[in-house]
């Protein structure tokens, strides 16, 4: 068996899509679990859709992926991708091959008159396909249209190339993730393959470079599946051998339409920049029409690799659970070492002056904030309260149900109080405020859960956060206090 060669080939008319991150990755993961090589090319052969700004997101979108492709130009001792609009010169040589065995032929007609036969098809209710009128103009009347100032487009002779491959009408291939599919190429027409304006077509340049390039497999979604018998037909017409296909079920949104942006995130840039780990993403994309041998979901790229089977991906559309996928950012975050997370939270704190806390309340503010972060991006509201010094904003239901109670201003009051003498440091607080929770117990009946209510209320501006002991350390006892004493002056009874 040949060396495996896969590609992935975005259009730069957008930024990287989820799907086209997951066609990505079973590419990658069938090239690393066959030892064969993965390639990157950017078929930007529309030049009014493309754009340099969505060309750099998907490059930068696969390498925060980490999925480095094997081969391409040198750009300063890194491959760049293959890119079409930069091979225009290799594409005429095969048009003039085709042309020469008869699979292809000049078509003079206007746009005009191919909208007038579209709407003549429309009218009498039938499928469009292409009249054929200009297959067999002679030298004469091609050179009669030239003087009228007329350029050519090229387009593929779909019933000669089949008659000539092939024994019926019917084109099949087997599908290596839907099985055997086939396609009556009657209902195909003769399709152009070089614009007048000399630019290749899609399902032309696309045969060109998968050969030339040595693709033996083309994993793709499933929308391509009616290119994928002109394609064949092309690489037969060329004498190119045909690679193999899979095409994978498209990905829907929880309610079972297409995924648009109004469900969220549809962009692997936009999943990154609300705070979603490469690693999480990776992991569930890959779970997206396909199953772990042993059922366990968490796995490494490599692990997936390592159990990667092309023929067991549902041939079914998956669904985009945007719950699940939270959930397994949150565990993926659980696991990152304290370090790393430190500076993937940095980005997400740049709004406040981190110059207010030593490295040391830093560190211990991220420790007791980690635990119920499902996005990076959580840590921006998580953290608010550490910040602003001895002024806090007091969220209106803390204000109303917790710091205008009688047992609220009894509890501050003594805990402003009170911790004017005790040694600010976490152990010591811990101690002080068993005390301290314990005496409002016997003396008023106060549970200790209310108690640290009121406090937390105060400190924090909130009813529920981080573990209250280390918030007061951070903060430290003059800010804490201060803070404690405003909810007692803005609430007095």
């Amino acid at each position: 068996m040949s060396e495996v060669r896969v590609r992935i080939a975005p259009s730069p008319s957008g930024n990287l899509h989820i799907g086209t991150a997951r066609t990505a990755l079973f590419n990658y993961l069938f090239a690393k679990k066959n030892n064969g090589k993965f390639i990157l090319r950017i078929e930007d052969t529309d030049a009014e859709r493309t754009s340099q700004e969505y060309v750099d997101n998907i490059f930068d979108s696969l390498k925060a992926l980490g999925l480095n492709w094997d081969e391409g130009p040198d750009v300063g001792g890194n491959y760049g991708p293959y890119t079409q609009s930069e091979r225009f010169d290799i594409y005429p040589k095969y048009i003039q091959q085709l042309l020469d065995k008869g699979f292809a032929y000049e078509c003079f007609c206007t746009p005009e008159e191919l909208e007038a036969e579209k709407e003549e098809a429309t009218k009498n209710k039938k499928a469009y396909v292409y009249s054929k009128k200009c297959e067999n103009l002679t030298e004469d009347e091609k050179a009669k249209l030239r003087a009228e100032g007329r350029k050519p487009a090229i387009r593929f002779n779909v019933s000669k190339a089949q008659k000539a491959f092939h024994d019926s009408s019917v084109l099949e291939f087997e599908d290596m993730v839907k099985g055997k599919l086939h396609m009556d190429t009657n209902l195909i027409g003769d399709f152009v393959i070089m614009k007048s304006n000399g630019t290749p077509t899609y399902n032309y340049a696309v045969v060109i470079d998968d050969a030339l390039m040595h693709i033996t497999h083309v994993i793709r979604g499933e929308d391509h599946i009616s290119n994928t018998y002109k394609q064949i037909l092309i690489f037969e017409a060329l004498g190119f051998e045909v690679p193999k296909f899979g095409h994978l079920g498209m990905i829907l949104a929880p309610d079972r339409s297409k995924l648009s942006k109004r469900h969220g995130a549809t962009a692997v840039s936009d999943f990154v920049e609300q705070g979603y780990l490469t690693e999480a993403l990776l992991n569930f994309v890959a779970l997206l029409g396909w199953s772990p041998s042993d059922g366990q979901e968490i796995k490494s790229v490599d692990e997936i690799a390592a159990d990667f089977r092309i023929n067991e991906i549902s041939s079914s559309n998956s669904i985009f659970e945007y719950d699940k996928l939270k959930w397994m950012n949150s565990h993926y975050i659980k696991m990152l070492p304290m370090d790393v997370l430190k500076e993937k939270l940095k980005k997400y704190l740049t709004k406040y002056d981190l110059s207010e806390l030593t490295p040391e309340q830093f560190d211990r503010m991220i420790e007791i904030t980690r635990e119920p972060l499902v996005l990076l991006s959580d840590i921006t509201d998580a953290v608010s309260y550490f910040f602003g010094g001895d002024k806090v904003e007091v969220d209106p239901k803390a204000k109303e149900e917790v710091l205008s109670t009688e047992l609220s201003q009894d509890v501050l009051k003594a805990f402003v109080e009170q911790g004017e003498t005790w040694e600010w440091t976490e152990e010591n607080l811990h101690e002080k405020l068993e005390v301290f929770r314990a005496k409002f117990k016997e003396e008023k009946g106060y549970k200790p859960k209310f108690t640290m209510w009121a406090i937390r209320a105060a400190v924090t501006g909130r009813t529920c956060g981080a573990d209250m002991v280390a918030i007061l350390a951070i903060l430290g006892k003059e800010n804490s206090l201060k803070r404690a004493r405003a909810s007692i002056i803005k609430t007095a009874v």
